[in-house]
């Protein structure tokens, strides 16, 4: 196989587990993360970055870690911790990404909404039947190939990262020192630094697409060695442009607002950008604003689709004596998932948010705990024991479940 399309496969990749990651959280990001000061968000960048490479690696060779080539997630957890196991985490997963994807539906909607009504200034069609088209097409964008899909998607991510890195250097000339004058006392900053780092965790996860990414490494490589060597450097990658990026984007946002405003913003529950807007009352922050919530929600769709059909496979085929076969089964989830999407953005219900932080222990020990707890019970990631990096991974899982915990309190 040649550099060339070795190189190609992988940076799709890259930029399509950076889709995964940066949904419309990132434009809150900023928010969550900046209200305690500029100190805290130095040593979070510092550790988000090993956190989320170190954990998705982990993922990812739990993934191929299965005796039988082409398992996906839910079929290695049922090889390795047996059955009744097995169909628990799968379901876990399943619910733990499957509430995101109905998020998105109701986001994009009221995305759409929102820029028809207030940028365009035409009123929106009945959210019935926007709901409808808007859904459909992203689905329907799921039914193509992998490549054709892949790609797709990969165009999404483009003028995301363009748009994000040149809303960070636009906001360059009004940075202030306002949040470097705030200098929390030892104890606050543990705090701050202790419920921050889910938020982080969230941000920057791409969980859901990593086991139909290690089975396409798989596919495509062919020979396990080389399969772990090119998926860790992808997965590598990865974190790198996500910290890069995002990081930039969260660091410029708070160097151009006060605490007090990041605090104005949270009540009013609105987006950074659209707190910007208003702020400098500039209408091309305002036209930003939504076009990047719609490619961030595109974008992320897609991995979240993906892990959330592959546990409702799972599911539903450890149910049955025969397994539906998977080309059937893509399309029944489409109808299922078109009509489940539909009715609940149509509803435009409140109780989301609320779903969601319910699964975001979920995710974390399925990213952090369970591929830990694999090395070392599993044979055949038995070669992966005894390194500080699965230390790190433990503890930097344990204080974001607990910090979550902490939080639904």
């Amino acid at each position: 196989m040649d550099q060339h399309s070795s190189k190609r496969f992988s940076l799709t990749w890259v930029l399509n587990l950076f889709g995964t990651a940066v949904g419309a959280g990132v434009l809150f990001l900023p928010i969550n993360a900046g209200m305690g000061g500029f100190l805290p968000l130095v040593v979070m960048t510092i550790l988000v970055g090993p956190m989320t490479y170190l954990a998705h690696r982990g993922l990812a060779r739990f993934v191929l870690s299965s005796k039988t080539p082409g398992s996906d997630i839910t079929n290695v957890v049922r090889e390795h911790f047996g059955d009744g196991a097995g169909k628990l985490i799968t379901l876990l997963y399943f619910l733990a990404i499957f509430p995101i994807l109905l998020i998105y539906g109701v986001g994009i909607t009221n995305t759409v909404t929102s820029f028809l009504e207030n940028q365009l200034h035409v009123a929106a069609p009945p959210r019935v039947i926007l709901s409808f088209i808007l859904i459909a097409i992203m689905i329907g964008v799921m039914l193509l190939n992998e490549e054709m899909m892949l790609k797709i998607t990969t165009y999404l991510v483009y003028p995301l990262v363009a748009i994000l890195f040149g809303l960070s250097i636009y906001l360059i000339p009004e940075w202030n020192g306002a949040a470097l004058s705030q200098v929390p006392q030892a104890s606050d900053f543990l705090v701050t630094l202790w419920l921050t780092i889910p938020v982080l965790v969230f941000a920057f996860n791409h969980s859901p697409a990593i086991s139909s990414f290690a089975l396409s490494q798989q596919k495509f490589y062919k020979d396990p060695e080389q399969t772990d060597k090119q998926a860790s450097n992808v997965l590598r990658s990865t974190a790198m442009i996500l910290v890069l990026f995002v990081m930039f984007f969260v660091f410029s946002c708070v160097l151009t607002l006060t605490p007090e405003e990041l605090l104005q913003a949270k009540a009013q529950n609105i987006s950074i950008l659209s707190y910007l807007a208003n702020k400098f009352d500039n209408p091309i922050i305002s036209y930003f604003g939504p076009l990047v919530a719609f490619l961030a929600i595109g974008s992320s769709f897609f991995g979240h689709y993906l892990g959330a059909r592959e546990g409702l496979e799972g599911l539903v085929n450890q149910m049955r004596k025969e397994p539906i076969e998977p080309a059937k089964f893509k399309k029944i989830t489409a109808v299922v998932f078109l009509i489940t999407l539909w009715i609940v953005a149509t509803l435009n219900p409140s109780i989301l948010g609320f779903i969601e932080s319910l699964g975001g222990p979920v995710i974390a020990m399925i990213l952090f705990i369970m591929p830990m707890y694999a090395i070392h019970t599993i044979p055949a990631l038995q070669k992966f024991k005894g390194k500080f990096s699965n230390v790190f991974v433990v503890v930097m899982g344990s204080v974001a479940i607990s910090a979550i915990v902490y939080g639904l309190f």
